[in-house]
């Protein structure tokens, strides 16, 4: 495991920053220029007032403060984008989701493209989140394509929204140097509402036989407590730019340690960025080269940590009082080969301090741009792109032998690791050119894009102390697109834009023997009216913007869940042999060898596409003192990927299938308004709110009105799922039994409603209740500044929000007199008296909707306090303030709407202080 040190990682960042400052003594010239606002479409830029389509511009003076990964600066910052962390461990990352799902079972994540380079959607080993590699302070801006007409450029993968991720860079001027310090201490929100010692001996010696009873202990120990801990943070960034006769530029070093509220749990990220912006002949020629390094270290705590430590009976003392399992209470059987009971929760702080699960990745980001104004007709320009991402991960899991997560294989040694390798070539001519004879501009694109994704995970070695050693096979894999594409937006009179894009792709990952289902084609139109241009409006001194669009586009969808892990699912429709997976070797002798195998195959399988219409209205009254918009949509979905049963004589019971359509609607808005404009005071207030309603319209063909497919796997059973997908409800609607009360409202023991009334409880009488899918999502800000002082803060609400909780369902008078081992439960199991579990009861799908404060922020500028032009701002920061919920768990914010030992997120609070010279 290699352990970089801060030192070597950074070093030859800090000598090419030297050169720079070296080099650069005196200014070059100074120039202060208005630039009109402009905003990033896809393979160029537009006036935000000429826009078409459904495009959230968000920049860097709106972002969200103490962001540890891309996706959290712009949480709630715009409607129609839902952005909900993976969990609360440092460097978890984001799921963002724009305008709700398009897809059953391929990916629902949008298109990411940095300095444009698009980004691919598989994971990595080592890494929760590989957008939480880059560091969010060198991003300038996001520009974020809702509507079809907007994403069509990017054809295949542009069906869940695209977003487009700008990095800062240097302009020409002085020399100038920004430093920004911070450090944070981050505490727990709360605890599982489980008994405590004293409950848990009440509820044991009430419900358990007498056997069970004296497994009770004299301890009182809160396992929660035992497991968390007030974890320290830091981020430190520098950044130097300036030009040098001519060569704008600007390099910034990054190096970011957070530790986790759970023990154990850190994550450290070293950055390098540099931006060189020069032209040449003339300015004829621009060049942008963006280079970005990550280095990230990683150790990880087992998931199921947390949900020991609800589960763990507290009247248990941490130590036994002798070195068995390195000395931490466990529960023993005698009777078992390892001596503790298989079956039994594990000690916590056992887990904790028995695997230690670290990473080291290295990601290098970079791309070059030439773009090239040809001296014989400036209108036309050539753009070259070519990227490169390379990411390499190795990572080791170590098992203590001495404790019981490594007992039974007397120690083992996990070692792992994985490199993806991306490549992108594109080149297009644009033409921009307004034509005075008739009063028109017209802006023409038309281009060509090759882009290929290699990954290789070398077979991971686990070493045991048993002897009985493993090893995986090597993986290795490849995607390739080829795409063509065109753009023409034709401005006329500065009144009405029309706006017109087609793209064609060609993708490895449907190739069957032949060229049938490879290539797909993606059109997208788009049209706006500026009413304020119009004589009728125009005059009217109190509107500033209001402008029509109207949008229509195609987009396509090729992802599918990986294989297993990170392995992508490459050739879902081309007939291959692939080698057996471990524990399926076949055995000669004494030995067992992998065979080759046919790998189960569609040979029909084609893209889902994704029609999407949109309607807006953008406007600006009294000089943009408020501003707004309003959007409606409609999104269909057609030959859905699943994963679905297919009739006997296959390779496989199952396959990878284009069945079923989706609809999705909604309506989504945002008004900024500033109430107080003056020289010593601005106010701003903005506020977004989105609400949309994804329904299945069709799935297998000639399936009855009763067909479903289970998803949402919980613990507790076996291959218990607690929602599905069905026609007429939206995905993953929670399918349970309806629960009966008594006159006195408790709810009673196995009973459910009899919904078909054919007298018999069985699962025809189970209906779909609820849904991941929230009524309305809601998104507030404000930021006050007064002379020195600024104050900001952002809060998020998410109303008709769902969440199953699996801690509850998994609790009952059973967890007193299970296994020889005794088992803490939700406080309901006591109120509610289930004898065993009632996992598919509907009382345990709870409102979850809640109002979250999730940022406050205060600073104070003391302006050139050290030389004239310096500067120095010191503020003080709080994250995850406050929930406010009807929830029984700890955080009503879980993606996927099933809470089943969900790592929560923490309270932050931050100092910093913010240097420019």
């Amino acid at each position: 495991m290699n352990n970089f040190t801060t030192v070597l990682k950074i070093a030859p960042a800090f000598l090419l920053a030297s050169t720079i400052m070296h080099a650069q003594t005196k200014d070059s010239v100074p120039q202060e220029k208005k630039i009109e606002e402009v905003v990033l479409i896809g393979y160029g830029k537009q006036k935000k007032s000429d826009l078409t389509g459904s495009i959230t511009s968000v920049t860097a003076k709106d972002f969200n403060g103490g962001a540890t990964s891309a996706g959290q600066l712009i949480q709630g910052k715009t409607p129609g984008v839902q952005i909900t962390n993976n969990s609360g461990a440092p460097g978890s990352g984001t799921k963002i989701r724009i305008r709700g799902t398009s897809s059953l079972s391929g990916e629902n994540s949008p298109l990411i493209v940095i300095d444009g380079v698009p980004q691919d959607f598989v994971g990595m080993n080592g890494v929760s989140d590989p957008l939480s590699l880059i560091n969010p302070n060198d991003i300038e801006t996001f520009d974020i394509l809702k509507d079809a007409s907007a994403t069509a450029i990017y054809g295949n993968r542009a069906s869940n929204g695209v977003i487009l991720i700008t990095t800062k860079k240097g302009t020409a001027g002085k020399f100038k140097v920004n430093f920004s310090t911070v450090t944070s201490v981050s505490t727990k929100m709360g605890k599982v509402d489980v008994l405590n010692a004293q409950e848990f001996r009440d509820f044991v010696n009430t419900y358990a036989p007498a056997g069970y009873k004296t497994k009770l202990g004299n301890a009182n120990t809160d396992w929660q407590d035992q497991i968390y801990q007030a974890a320290w943070g830091t981020d430190n960034n520098v950044a130097l730019s300036g030009g040098i006769k001519g060569l704008p530029y600007r390099l910034s070093l990054g190096y970011n340690e957070q530790n986790g509220i759970v023990k154990s749990n850190s994550f450290r990220r070293t950055s390098v960025g540099l931006n060189l912006n020069p032209k040449f002949f003339d300015n004829h020629l621009s060049v942008n080269v963006n280079a970005k390094g990550t280095f990230t270290d990683n150790r990880f705590v087992d998931g199921g940590v947390i949900k020991a430590a609800t589960y763990f009976d507290p009247t248990q003392p941490i130590y036994s009082g002798n070195s068995n399992y390195g000395g931490y209470y466990e529960w023993l059987d005698s009777g078992s080969a390892t001596g503790y009971n298989v079956n039994a929760n594990s000690n916590p702080l056992g887990m904790i301090n028995g695997v230690r699960d670290v990473s080291s990745v290295l990601r290098g980001l970079g791309n070059i741009q030439l773009d090239y104004k040809f001296h014989f007709l400036p209108d036309l320009h050539f753009n070259v792109n070519a990227g490169y991402d390379y990411t390499k991960s190795d990572g080791h899991k170590f098992k203590d032998a001495r404790l019981r997560p490594g007992f039974e294989d007397k120690g083992s040694s996990n070692f792992y690791s994985m490199e993806k390798k991306n490549k992108l070539l594109e080149t297009y001519f644009s033409y921009v050119k307004n034509i005075s004879a008739i009063n028109t501009g017209v802006d023409i694109t038309a281009g060509y894009s090759y882009q290929d994704f290699n990954i290789y995970l070398p077979g991971a070695i686990t070493y045991r102390g048993t002897g009985i050693n493993s090893q995986d096979l090597d993986f290795k894999t490849r995607n390739t697109l080829i795409s063509f594409y065109g753009r023409a937006i034709f401005t006329i009179a500065n009144k009405y834009v029309i706006s017109g894009s087609v793209r064609k792709d060609g993708s490895s990952r449907f190739f069957n023997g032949t060229r049938d289902n490879v290539w797909g084609v993606f059109p997208g139109v788009s049209l706006a009216w500026k009413l304020n241009e119009e004589n009728f409006i125009k005059n009217i001194s109190s509107i500033s913007t209001l402008k029509l669009r109207a949008g229509w586009g195609k987009t396509g969808q090729q992802e599918l869940p990986a294989l297993n892990g990170n392995k992508p699912n490459n050739y879902p429709a081309f007939a291959a042999y692939n080698p057996s997976y471990q524990g399926a070797g076949y055995q000669f002798g004494n030995e067992f060898y992998f065979m080759f195998r046919p790998a189960n195959y569609n040979p029909n399988l084609t893209w889902e596409t994704t029609t999407t219409k949109n309607l807006g209205l953008d406007f600006g009254f009294n000089k943009n003192r408020i501003t707004g918009s309003i959007d409606v949509f409609r999104k269909d979905t057609k030959d859905l990927l699943v994963y679905a049963d297919e009739p006997a004589g296959g390779l496989s019971n199952a396959s990878w299938q284009n069945v079923g359509d989706m609809k999705n609607e909604g309506i989504e808005g945002s008004i900024t308004v500033i109430p107080v404009k003056n020289q010593n005071t601005t106010w701003e207030v903005s506020f977004n709110a989105t609400h949309y309603k994804p329904v299945i319209t069709k799935l297998k063909d000639r399936a009855d009105e009763s067909f479903n497919m289970e998803v949402g796997g919980i613990e507790g059973g076996s291959g218990n799922r607690i929602q599905a997908h069905a026609v007429g409800y939206a995905p993953n609607s929670f399918w349970v039994y309806q629960q009966v009360y008594d006159n006195n409202g408790k709810p009673v023991d196995g009973a459910f409603v009899d919904r078909n009334g054919d007298g018999v409880i069985n699962t025809k009488d189970m209906y779909y209740y609820k849904s991941t899918t929230p009524d309305a999502i809601l998104g507030f800000s404000t930021k006050v500044s007064h002379k020195n002082w600024d104050f900001a803060l952002s809060a998020r609400a998410v109303l008709g929000n769902y969440v199953y909780n699996n801690a509850a369902s998994n609790s009952s008078l059973q967890s007193a007199s299970t296994n020889e081992y005794l088992q803490n439960v939700f406080t309901t199991a006591p109120q509610y008296k289930f004898a065993v579990p009632q996992y598919k009861s509907d009382i345990y799908v709870e409102n979850a909707s809640f109002l979250r404060l999730d940022n406050i922020n205060v600073g104070y500028n003391f302006g050139e306090i050290f030389t004239k032009g310096s500067n120095l701002k010191v503020y003080a920061m709080a994250q995850n303030v406050f929930v406010i919920t009807k929830y029984s768990g700890v955080d009503p914010e879980v993606f996927g709407g099933i809470d089943n030992g969900y790592y929560q997120m923490p309270k932050i609070y931050s100092l910093g202080f913010n240097f420019q010279f």
